[in-house]
């Protein structure tokens, strides 16, 4: 076997590695997480780790099909659409990592506002 055609399984079974969100499930990226204060001091690896666990910004990657379907529960219809950056409360949802990227799966009722821009929103 070449070693592009390696390449090319490789990259094809990382594209399908992204879960499909299911029922009122929304699939969501982490941003990546700053590894300096602002101060330019580096953080420690902990400390990058417990701020992706923490992390309040999400990136809304793929909504599940029966998200915000419940007009009793979303009367004014869905709070957010594939593409937002929505904020939502610190351990929100099942976190998990594909290619040592941080992604989470929130329920649709989690997301608390969305944000056209995150830079600059920080955790209390």
């Amino acid at each position: 076997m070449s070693d592009a055609v390696k390449i090319v399984d490789f990259d094809e079974k990382k594209a399908t590695q992204l879960p499909k969100p299911q029922g009122y499930h929304i699939l969501c990226a982490v941003p990546d997480i700053e590894d300096k204060f602002d101060s330019g001091l580096l953080k420690a690896n902990e400390t990058q780790k417990n701020e992706e666990i923490l992390a309040t910004v999400l990136f809304v990657m793929e909504l599940g099909p029966d998200c915000y379907t419940d007009e009793g529960k979303f009367p004014t219809g869905a709070w957010c659409k594939k593409g937002d950056f929505v904020l939502v409360r610190p351990h929100t949802g099942t976190r998990l990592h594909i290619h040592g990227k941080a992604f989470r799966i929130i329920n649709d009722d989690s997301v608390e506002a969305v944000v056209e821009d995150p830079r600059g929103i920080q955790r209390q």
